[in-house]
């Protein structure tokens, strides 16, 4: 093939500019004859068109159809039936076993070793058939826990209740007793001179303990032990039996373990109010404090944020016998502006 090139007449070297080479102007056929016609005729001529179409001649098809097969008239093999049919068995048997797997995974998660927390309210068991009900305490305000010694008379009617003997040989001398409905068999130490709490540690002085109401322990009611009664041991209403424990008399004290601090209510903290708050509770055999409630309010809304804060105590349960036992206690929460 040869070469071409191309030319042009207009192509004519520049000898006035030394031995640079210039880029000619270039010319190209049919530009010239581009006219440009004024948007005014364009307008009249769309006008035209469609107020007076131009009839075009009819049109004649020159295609032929083709006679093609029906798809569908084809019978399918069984053979790819049967392979079609395995493959989505298999592929959906493979997508539920891997979910089955997963949700079986989830479902079984490791066991947590956590100590379970009794929150509801506290009622003492009750006590068995040959067991009778009641109790009772007392006290004479003293400082120094009950001292041990024997216990008084049982009585069905008593008429005084025991105490230590200011007087020797009185001359109008009553028995101490309490009272028992029927009479039982309890642990006692009857070679002891004096009357007492059995299982009172406190042998060096002589004292009716912290409680009121004359009698032994740190109850009230003219008894012996931590209840409410003439009766022995916890509870109320005389006799001996259960119910709730007081600490003395044999019964340990709770230890506070956890406690965090009471938060102030915004209308004492705006006026600086500040004091102290009693709040009597249960401390169940668990450590958990029980049938929280308001003993000695405070107000400006420091009652409820020290319900809030003592309901969250932990304590070392009491001890009686060795055993752990629930005991109702008061404790004082302090709110201070430092």
């Amino acid at each position: 093939m040869g070469n071409s090139v191309l030319t042009s007449p207009n192509l004519e070297p520049d000898t006035n500019r030394g031995s640079e080479a210039q880029l000619p102007a270039l010319h190209f056929a049919g530009l010239d004859s581009i006219v440009e016609e004024p948007i005014w005729k364009t307008l009249f001529a769309g006008v035209a068109d469609v107020l007076f179409p131009k009839k075009l001649p009819p049109l004649k098809l020159s295609s032929t159809p083709i006679a093609v097969k029906d798809p569908m008239a084809v019978k399918r093999n069984p053979a790819s039936s049967a392979v079609s049919f395995v493959t989505h068995a298999v592929i959906i048997g493979l997508i539920l076993l891997f979910t089955l797997a997963q949700w079986r995974e989830r479902a079984i998660q490791k066991k947590m070793a956590v100590t379970p927390v009794d929150v509801s309210p506290f009622i003492p068991a009750s006590p068995a058939k040959d067991v009778m009900g009641g109790g009772g305490g007392g006290g004479n305000h003293e400082t120094v826990e009950a001292s041990k010694g024997k216990l008084p008379k049982m009585s069905k009617t008593p008429l005084a209740p025991p105490q230590i003997l200011k007087i020797d040989h009185p001359k109008l001398a009553v028995e101490p007793a309490v009272l028992m409905p029927q009479q039982i068999k309890l642990p006692d130490n009857p070679n002891m001179p004096n009357i007492g709490i059995p299982q009172s540690p406190q042998i060096a002085l002589a004292s009716q303990g912290g409680g009121s109401g004359s009698g032994f322990g740190s109850g009230s009611g003219g008894g012996i032990g931590s209840g409410n009664g003439n009766g022995i041991g916890p509870g109320s209403g005389g006799g001996y039996g259960g119910g709730l424990y007081h600490p003395g008399g044999g019964v340990s004290n709770p230890v506070l373990i956890y406690a965090p601090d009471p938060e102030f209510s915004d209308e004492a903290r705006r006026a600086k109010y500040q004091g102290v708050c009693v709040v009597g509770l249960i401390v169940d055999s668990q450590g958990n404090p029980q049938r929280v409630r308001i003993v000695r309010p405070l107000g400006m809304g420091l009652d409820e944020k020290a319900l809030e804060a003592v309901r969250q105590y932990k304590f070392k349960p009491a001890v009686f016998n060795g055993k752990p036992v629930p005991v109702e206690i008061n404790i004082e929460v302090n709110f201070r502006i430092y």
